[in-house]
């Protein structure tokens, strides 16, 4: 007899086996899709990808006008430059013209008489004392 009763204790420890294999499987799979789940929820929302490239987007177009006030700052720094190396010069040609016109030609001397050639000759002559 005890080979039977050593049988049916053994298949009963079988079925427990199974079904606990079996419940052991139903929790190993929902753990699996709950993990899953989980991964997958983990991710940017839409919400957050369109605000990340509004961000990304909004970065581009204040580098754009950044550049553009960067190249106008420099316009106008080559005007300011131009027009004062104009200036510069307009000075340069009035102070010529006014340095031109406070030197007026030396007058040639009037011509000597024949009595002034003559008396200065004399001076010459007598060392200046006649």
């Amino acid at each position: 007899m005890k080979p039977k009763h050593i049988n049916k204790v053994i298949t009963l420890q079988i079925k427990l086996i199974n079904q606990s294999i079996s419940k052991m499987k139903k929790v190993l799979s929902l753990l699996l899709v709950a993990g899953m789940a989980t991964i997958v929820s983990c991710g940017p929302s839409a919400e957050e990808k369109a605000a990340a490239e509004k961000a990304i987007q909004d970065s581009i177009a204040n580098v754009a006008q950044m550049q553009a006030d960067s190249l106008a700052a420099v316009e106008m720094a080559a005007q300011e430059a131009a027009a004062a190396a104009e200036k510069m010069i307009a000075d340069s040609i009035a102070a010529v013209e006014a340095a031109a016109a406070a030197k007026k030609p030396a007058s040639k001397p009037k011509p000597k008489t024949k009595e002034e050639k003559k008396i200065e000759e004399t001076k010459k002559v007598t060392g200046g004392r006649g």
